[in-house]
């Protein structure tokens, strides 16, 4: 359906600019929902946590939230005891201006490390985001959280579960520094089904490790990473409980979501120009398929093949090689969009390279690798790998 976050009955949101980026835009966003809710949430798994992460590891203890806040610009890392002051000032502020408890307020920042948030300006935008929320405010927060972004990422359905309909949307952001295991930048959801909290916490791992755990841009783990969903219970359905009935349905729904906004992630990936699947099957083992899958897709000379449609084959069987994945280099097949190019780990003869190049130069493709030496399957969503991320990342700061 239409929509993102607010397509969620009782859901909220906004965007603002609170001068925190240099060039005006949108930068402060708020989700509320206008009743508590459960919330499952997963963070980065970088050692190097922003002050953020850490304030909203700690309120999602508790299992309950009502609002999410989050801003672009500043990322709030490595920014000593005072970042972690300022983070629970901004929640404690959101609280009060909400009239709900702090510790019901998640806190999100991204952008440039080591520098400090300027408070000041977020202090006077916070009532301007409060009284910017709306049921159509969706995109504006959906805006508001991006940072090299090109265009806001957000998705929404609706299904039925045990007879009752539910509504599931989120937004998200995030195209650079995303090679994420736990959680990749921002993802902010929201339903209104009735789910259990042990319940809905795992369903949210789950849901991650099924979308957002497969995708890369560029290999690296960022240290803002934050994934939350906030259940409000409108739709008044019975406690989704685990292995329960419609409990599944629900799972469907949430990674069907997640999917959607994780492959637009890698689609506007920085400088990127292409989406690629990289399916690995035949595998030892599963965590075989993924190993060898990731090292494909975050192979820097395969992304720069893709970025140039050059079918330059052995770049793949040389990231396969180094994987960690068993590999038995006279079993691996290779295809690009199911026209075969390696087959007993050599050119096979008569493999049509033109037709590969023309498959290459799409848009939007899958390279499919076969081990031949088990029945492990994954896959990870990549993309190529352009001068113009190297323009991006070279002055990010400048």
């Amino acid at each position: 359906m239409n929509g993102g976050v607010t397509a969620v009955p009782g859901i909220l949101a906004g965007g603002v600019g609170a001068g925190i980026k240099p060039s005006g835009k949108k930068d402060l966003a708020l989700i509320h929902s206008s009743t508590p809710a459960r919330v499952g949430a997963v963070f980065t798994t970088n050692q190097v946590k922003g002050a953020s992460v850490l304030v909203s590891m700690e309120h999602a203890r508790s299992g309950i939230a009502q609002a999410i806040v989050a801003s672009s610009g500043c990322a709030n890392v490595c920014t000593g005891e005072q970042g972690v002051k300022d983070a629970r000032e901004i929640t404690r502020l959101v609280g009060d201006a909400l009239r709900i408890p702090a510790r019901h307020v998640l806190i999100g920042a991204t952008g440039v490390i080591g520098v400090r948030l300027p408070m000041d300006k977020i202090r006077a935008a916070i009532p301007k985001v409060v009284k910017a929320l709306s049921p159509q405010g969706g995109r504006a927060a959906a805006e508001a959280i991006m940072t090299t972004d090109t265009r806001p990422k957000e998705a929404a359905l609706r299904i039925e579960v045990n007879g009752r309909p539910v509504t599931i949307g989120g937004i998200a952001k995030g195209v650079g520094m995303i090679e994420p295991h736990m959680a990749t930048m921002f993802c902010f959801m929201a339903t209104d089904a009735v789910v259990a909290p042990k319940t809905l916490q795992s369903v949210v791992r789950r849901a991650v490790d099924r979308s957002l755990n497969r995708i890369t841009v560029d290999g690296d783990t960022s240290t803002s990473d934050t994934v939350a969903l906030l259940a409000n219970g409108l739709a008044e359905n019975a406690a989704l409980e685990t292995g329960g009935r419609g409990t599944a349905a629900f799972v469907r729904g949430v990674e069907a979501v997640m999917e959607r906004m994780a492959a637009m992630l890698v689609r506007d990936g920085e400088g990127a120009s292409k989406l690629v699947a990289i399916t690995v099957r035949g595998a030892a083992s599963r965590r075989d398929a993924l190993t060898a899958a990731r090292s494909v897709a975050n192979s820097p000379l395969v992304k720069t093949a893709i970025n140039g449609q050059d079918p330059n084959w052995g770049r793949i069987m040389m990231a396969l090689g180094k994987s960690g994945a068993k590999v038995d280099q006279h079993r691996v097949a290779i295809a690009f969009e199911g026209e075969v190019m390696v087959e007993g780990g050599v050119l096979k003869e008569g493999a049509r390279l033109d037709r590969i190049r023309e498959i290459m130069g799409g848009a939007e493709y899958t390279i499919a690798i076969d081990l031949g030496l088990g029945r492990g399957e994954d896959r990870v969503l990549t993309c190529d790998l352009s001068e113009e991320y190297v323009r991006i990342n070279a002055k990010y700061t400048t």
